[in-house]
């Protein structure tokens, strides 16, 4: 497997001026950007050494923690209730369609069996066995897709250097040499992407902007694309795309995609939102969307963070998602011992229960035509308009609820999705739509209407 690796990446240093030509995706990774805008919803999932510590995947950075004194925590990592189609069966109930996982984290420790390294779950861990092996093979039991998620930045190897902003505190010398890391990633992703876990549905990057010049104080006023490194993107997304030509790249960067992309996703905030103030430089551009968010607070498992996010909380953000053409990317960090904690199940099934009823108004959909309101989002298929009333605004002293924005569905026939009741509207001088609801729960998470007609 080891000569293997080396070949298939020297396969494509070979044939480098590859990668320098206009990034032209093939009609595999078409289908798969179609298929991924179809699917709408998938879970996230944060799980490594990091989770012992039960304080969240950000430990070894924001407690200081040497090298040489977390590389001992993964003696501890013995994920034994870990049940790979257990976790499937929960994600199907969920409603979600593809699994991303932590391949590697910013500490660098690989969650497979890598042959480039023993800072693995097979050779540092009493566990020893390969936990994404088990998934990819569950996914494809379940007909999940499945992505991983692989860190640039790394916090214990020895050529990442220049230091970016953070893992300043992990005790490494002062020395290192950047190319040689990136030969060490390309060959770690090789290992992913060879065949040996199968089809990979995508790679989804994150830490590139560990380097970006403008968080640097003598370069603040760079470009925002800028790094004072060479990723050698061009060189890393040809590669994967070598392996597997359907395989989606995307980018936690925060900044407009680059050449060889073919997703683009939000931390923390919905396209061209910067409520989380990760994308100050976000540009939205023509690729598929995807957010990110967690279930409570942390991405890695935290025994503390008690902050779950309920049911409504979590739907409402699905829809509205889907009202920007934008899949969700719902994350939930395992325990240690590799089983997920009760809350964040319930959470999940709670989830899966309101697509199971409203399923068609989000999956396959696309953006409606009206712009997100106060009230809500619209989705659309062809022929259809679904109207999700997440805030139903009151109505007045004769029945008619005023729908701000919404003018352009006047004259097409409006309905209740659930039941089928023909709804009455009309049009209002300021671009609105008055329309005539029935009573609803007052329970429920959203009310949709079905516009049909011109």
């Amino acid at each position: 497997m080891h000569n293997l690796v080396i070949l298939l990446v020297s396969l494509v240093l070979l044939g480098a001026p590859l990668a320098a030509r206009a990034y032209e995706p093939t009609p595999e990774n078409l289908a798969a950007r179609e298929w991924f805008q179809d699917a709408k919803f998938g879970v996230f999932l944060h799980w490594g050494v990091y989770s012992v510590l039960e304080r969240g995947e950000w430990v070894m950075n924001i407690e200081k923690i040497t090298v040489a004194d977390y590389e001992p925590i993964a003696e501890r990592f013995n994920p034994t209730e870990f049940d790979a189609d257990a976790w499937c069966r929960l994600f199907k109930a969920a409603g979600a369609k593809y699994v991303t996982i932590t391949s590697k984290h910013h500490d660098g420790f690989a969650m497979w069996d890598s042959k480039v390294t023993d800072w693995d779950i097979v050779d540092r861990t009493p566990y020893g066995k390969d936990v994404l092996k088990q998934l990819a093979e569950a996914c494809k039991r379940h007909d999940l897709k499945l992505f991983f998620y692989h860190s640039q930045l790394d916090w214990r190897h020895p050529d990442y250097f220049p230091r970016g902003r953070t893992g300043q505190t992990a005790g490494r010398p002062d020395e290192g040499d950047f190319d040689k890391y990136v030969d060490f990633m390309n060959a770690q992703l090789s290992e992913l992407l060879g065949g040996e876990y199968g089809e990979v549905a995508g790679i989804w990057f994150d830490g590139w902007w560990d380097q970006q010049s403008k968080n640097f104080k003598e370069t603040k006023d760079a470009p925002v694309k800028q790094t004072r490194i060479d990723w050698r993107l061009d060189e890393t997304y040809a590669l994967i795309h070598r392996l597997q030509p359907a395989a989606l790249i995307g980018s936690n960067h925060h900044v407009e995609p680059f050449a060889g992309e073919d997703f683009q996703m939000f931390e923390r905030d919905l396209p061209g939102q910067n409520k989380g103030g990760f994308s100050p430089d976000a540009v939205i551009g023509q690729l598929p969307l995807e957010t990110c968010d967690t279930i409570n607070g942390a991405w890695g498992y935290n025994a503390g963070d008690h902050r779950h996010k309920s049911v409504s909380q979590l739907v409402g953000y699905l829809v509205r998602a889907a009202g920007l053409n934008a899949n969700l990317l719902l994350n939930v960090g395992p325990k240690p011992d590799g089983t997920i904690d009760d809350v964040s199940a319930e959470r999940l099934r709670g989830v899966g229960e309101w697509l199971d009823q409203y399923g068609e108004t989000i999956y396959g959909t696309r953006g409606g035509p009206i712009s997100p309101q106060a009230w809500g989002v619209t989705t659309a298929k062809p022929g259809t308009i679904y109207v999700h009333l997440l805030k139903r605004p009151d109505a007045d002293g004769e029945g008619w609820t005023t729908l701000a924005g919404a003018g352009e569905l006047s004259g097409r026939a409006l309905k209740v999705f659930e039941g089928g009741e023909a709804v009455e509207s009309r049009a209002g001088d300021d671009g609105s739509l008055a329309v005539r609801l029935p009573q609803a729960d007052s329970e429920a998470i959203d009310m949709v209407l079905v516009a049909t007609g011109d």
